[in-house]
């Protein structure tokens, strides 16, 4: 009877320890506080997808072979932007991008050696997952199981970084590095690190107009003036021996916003016919789609407090009532808004969709144009309020988004199948970012107790 006695408590101890692992294991996969664990064994995996990927899969040559091209004439003494070329044309990219990937040049043996270059672009992969993953544990918003299909289930993401070796991924991944440093309070070096990264290529100025919005909440006019001139000294001193030859022919090539596109790369716009994509008219419509976008936001869920927009001009000590001082310590939007959100999650809000606003309104989205936004992905969906059966549907806007950027070339289908998922994302992120009505109605009176009574 004892022995049969122990055996039954040792099996409901082993019983409790299983319904014990398997409630972590479910909170794991649920609670954004396991996020550190996950993306530890995430990046290790990540490791191993990459070195598979670089052994099994062919490289592709695509603008690699054009890029040490470019950078060649300048380690040969050529100064002259224009005269910068390579198999796919001028050089278009400002001058961060060529002491990158001079420095590339040089490592990978003038760029032949393509399978060292592979090796330090998964690297530079792991690295960008790092900066992301830090600032997903910061915001504490998504759930860690999410990130298992912003990794290892990405074949467009895999392929940009070690198969095509493109330089979007080295502005990303030091865009990344300047949130991180928004982050910690360290504004000047987080701007410095955004123009650096403006300089590898621009599609990163599309985070710009948040970052202004948060440089005048938290300094005001007079006090952002100098952020501002760190970024634009930055430029200045990277771009200087170009500037001090041909200013003209640097500033046309590498900041060159009127640049067309060709139809055939298309991601987002295959369904119109190739003369409206090309109309200036249209693009000059994307244009104010664009800019209105971001006013609205602007207006309506960048800015939290009840004064006019243009108070943030103010020295925030000046502002009635005083504007909270925007630190990773304060709460903002709890008392406001459908979803509660600290200072770290409000500053990737507001530079993620900022980004998602460019992205949506962009004149062509190329494949490699992905990258640009994957990695904001999960925090757009889930920085608003998700109940257990919404989670199905973020997920599956997830595989539509990364289906449409796999089909090649693109067709009408997946096109269309892209703007309606960025429309929902929107609609998303309007509606469950809106500010809640206050209620006016005064709280139920407690009736007296016992005690109270007797105090009086």
């Amino acid at each position: 009877l004892r022995a049969e006695t122990r055996s039954g408590m040792a099996a409901g101890r082993g019983a409790a320890a299983l319904r014990r692992a398997w409630r972590e294991r479910r909170a794991a996969l649920l609670e954004p506080r396991y996020t550190p664990l996950v993306a530890a064994c995430l990046c290790l995996a990540e490791g191993g997808v990459n070195l598979w990927v670089i052994r099994r899969v062919p490289y592709t040559e695509i603008d690699w072979k054009a890029y040490m091209q470019e950078v060649e004439g300048f380690a040969n003494g050529t100064l002259d932007y224009t005269q910068l070329k390579g198999d796919t044309g001028p050089l278009v990219y400002p001058a961060g991008f060529v002491y990158i990937f001079l420095g590339l040049y040089r490592v990978t043996g003038r760029g032949s050696d393509i399978r060292l270059a592979q090796y330090l672009f998964a690297g530079l992969y792991l690295l960008n997952l790092l900066l992301v993953f830090r600032i997903y544990c910061r915001t504490n918003k998504v759930p860690p199981y999410v990130f298992f299909f912003m990794c290892c289930a990405s074949y467009r993401i895999h392929s940009i970084f070690v198969l095509r070796l493109f330089n979007d991924p080295v502005a990303m991944a030091i865009l990344f590095l300047a949130i991180n440093l928004f982050l910690e309070e360290r504004w000047s070096w987080g701007c410095l690190l955004f123009s650096l990264a403006v300089s590898v290529k621009m599609n990163i100025l599309l985070f710009a107009p948040g970052l202004l919005f948060l440089l005048l909440q938290r300094f005001g006019l007079l006090g952002c003036i100098p952020k501002l001139c760190i970024c634009a000294l930055l430029q200045v001193v990277l771009g200087l021996p170009f500037l001090l030859v041909n200013p003209v022919g640097y500033l046309t090539r590498s900041f060159d916003l009127g640049r067309q596109f060709q139809f055939k790369w298309t991601v987002n716009w295959r369904f119109l016919p190739e003369e409206i994509f090309q109309n200036r008219v249209f693009h000059a419509a994307l244009l104010l789609a664009h800019l209105a976008g971001l006013g609205l936001f602007a207006l309506h869920r960048w800015h939290s407090s009840k004064e006019n927009i243009l108070t943030l001009l103010k020295d925030p000590a000046k502002r009635k009532p005083a504007s909270p001082r925007l630190t990773v310590n304060n709460i903002l939007w709890q008392a406001s808004c459908v979803c509660p959100l600290n200072a770290s999650a409000w500053i990737v809000f507001i530079l993620f969709s900022s980004n998602f606003l460019g992205v949506c309104c962009s004149r062509s989205l190329h494949y490699q144009f992905y990258v640009w936004y994957f990695h904001t992905l999960p925090y757009l969906l889930w920085c608003t309020p998700t109940t257990k059966l919404a989670h199905m549907p973020k997920v599956l806007l997830l595989g539509v988004i990364e289906l449409c950027w796999n089909t090649y070339p693109s067709t009408v289908c997946s096109s269309l199948s892209l703007h309606i998922c960025h429309g929902l994302i929107l609609l998303q992120l309007w509606y469950g970012t809106a500010p809640t009505p206050v209620s006016h109605t005064p709280p139920p009176s407690k009736k007296p107790t016992a005690m109270s009574k007797k105090t009086q």
